[in-house]
């Protein structure tokens, strides 16, 4: 896979496409919404202590860009694969419930898919909507589903699970909370209105009603569209410049290396993928007492524009064998970027589409932060673990991060107009 600062692997990013283009329509006054409510909301503030002012209803404003992106649900590769990065994301694993099998998981599937279709829409859920995100735009939000493991024996689909979803084999670097590991169904939401974002979530796990339950979930956030001047490869949260050579869609080999073809095995996974989940911990408080020179000298690229160490820009290629004054490598021998390159690794590659994430302070006093790592390729076997394996045995950012959940699943195709997600598996 391309090389990248953080994101090979072990800590990715995004693909930097554009946002798709969405209609804007007139917001609505939050004065008229809220009516005498504003008072109400003056009381209570002092009410509180007087250590400050009431919160004032927003000025009436246009629905911006943002909030106008729409992301159509019925498409041949399911929405949340090579969509832009967004601003909020859930990660969240289900399991079925005793006694929930084939029948069960197709009601549920149908749900889900309806479901996702009209809030991706920016409709209301179908029924009991919580109006979290009522006069919200769409913003971007888009729903993926998976299938894990388990799923197909607890459906009496075994036969029609894939070779490629056999479980990941163990690196001495993982640290794995089975309870937030795996998972008969997983789902990914993004938006980039966190709302928005949070109202799809609840409408889902809604929908699971008694045929599922969930197993874990996770929520992460990337920069906000507009948040800067000047649009770049983003950051993560080792403030380093991640993605840079992340696979483009419009490279000729992309589909064949991110996509299951159509005439591939199982013929249910026709245009799907697969998708490695990852919880990365960063150990910040270890990272940020290198210098910045060492730092840079873990991933190979500098940290001001992610430019590789050997020279030129961001996206200038990297040259490995070039040595300095003193005849060492320029760019050291167990930089990150340099032993998760493609030709570093049989030509693996994988497309890295991650959320940040931080959940307050562990026991220990230190940050609970790192990276939601999502990948998907057509094989995780010839994708993920090449390169993890590589990774493994000398990557010099291994001291600073410690992998503590894990999951794989199939992802299907889209589902067609009037259909749902996993149909060809369900009823084939």
């Amino acid at each position: 896979m391309p090389d990248q600062s953080i994101s090979e692997a072990r800590i990715p990013l995004d693909e930097g496409s554009p946002l798709d283009d969405g209609t804007a329509r007139q917001g609505i006054s939050r004065r008229r919404l809220l009516g005498t409510a504003g008072a109400t909301g003056l009381v209570l503030g002092a009410a509180g202590g007087g250590v400050g002012y009431a919160a004032r209803p927003a000025e009436a404003t246009p629905l911006t860009s943002v909030g106008a992106g729409r992301i159509e649900f019925h498409v041949k590769h399911q929405p949340g694969i090579t969509t832009p990065l967004q601003a909020r994301g859930h990660l969240v694993a289900f399991d079925l419930t005793a006694g929930a099998g084939r029948k069960e998981a197709t009601a549920l599937l149908r749900r889900w898919s309806e479901t996702a279709r009209r809030l991706m829409a920016g409709e209301p859920a179908t029924q009991d909507d919580t109006d979290v995100a009522t006069d919200a735009g769409p913003s971007s939000l888009t729903v993926t589903f998976g299938f894990g493991h388990g799923f197909f024996a607890r459906t009496g689909l075994e036969k029609q699970r894939p070779v490629a979803l056999d479980p990941l084999p163990e690196f001495s670097s993982d640290r794995l909370d089975q309870a937030r590991s795996n998972g008969d169904l997983w789902v990914q939401i993004g938006a980039n209105d966190a709302l928005v974002a949070f109202h799809a979530l609840r409408a889902l796990q809604k929908d699971a009603g008694g045929a599922a339950r969930v197993r874990w979930q996770m929520n992460g956030f990337n920069r906000s569209p507009g948040a800067t001047a000047h649009p770049m490869t983003a950051r993560n949260l080792m403030g380093q410049v991640d993605g840079t050579r992340n696979p483009k869609p419009g490279e000729p080999d992309f589909d064949q290396r991110i996509y299951v073809p159509e005439d591939g095995e199982p013929d249910w996974m026709a245009n799907g993928s697969y998708v490695v989940v990852r919880r990365i911990r960063m150990l910040l408080d270890d990272w940020e007492k290198l210098s910045v020179a060492a730092q840079e000298g873990v991933i190979g690229r500098r940290k001001s524009d992610g430019a590789p160490l050997s020279g030129g820009a961001e996206t200038t290629e990297m040259e490995l064998e070039k040595t300095d004054a003193e005849g060492g490598l320029v760019v050291p021998i167990n930089a990150h970027a340099r032993i998760s390159r493609p030709d570093q690794n049989g030509g693996a590659a994988m497309l890295r589409r991650p959320f940040s994430y931080h959940d307050g302070i562990d026991a220990d006093g230190v940050p609970d932060a790192g990276l939601l790592f999502v990948c998907w390729q057509a094989d995780p076997l010839r994708g993920f673990v090449p390169v993890q394996r590589k990774l493994d045995r000398g990557d010099a950012l291994s001291p600073f991060i410690r992998h503590e959940a894990s999951g794989l699943f199939a992802v299907p195709g889209g589902a067609a107009e009037g259909g749902y997600v996993g149909q060809a598996l369900l009823e084939g």
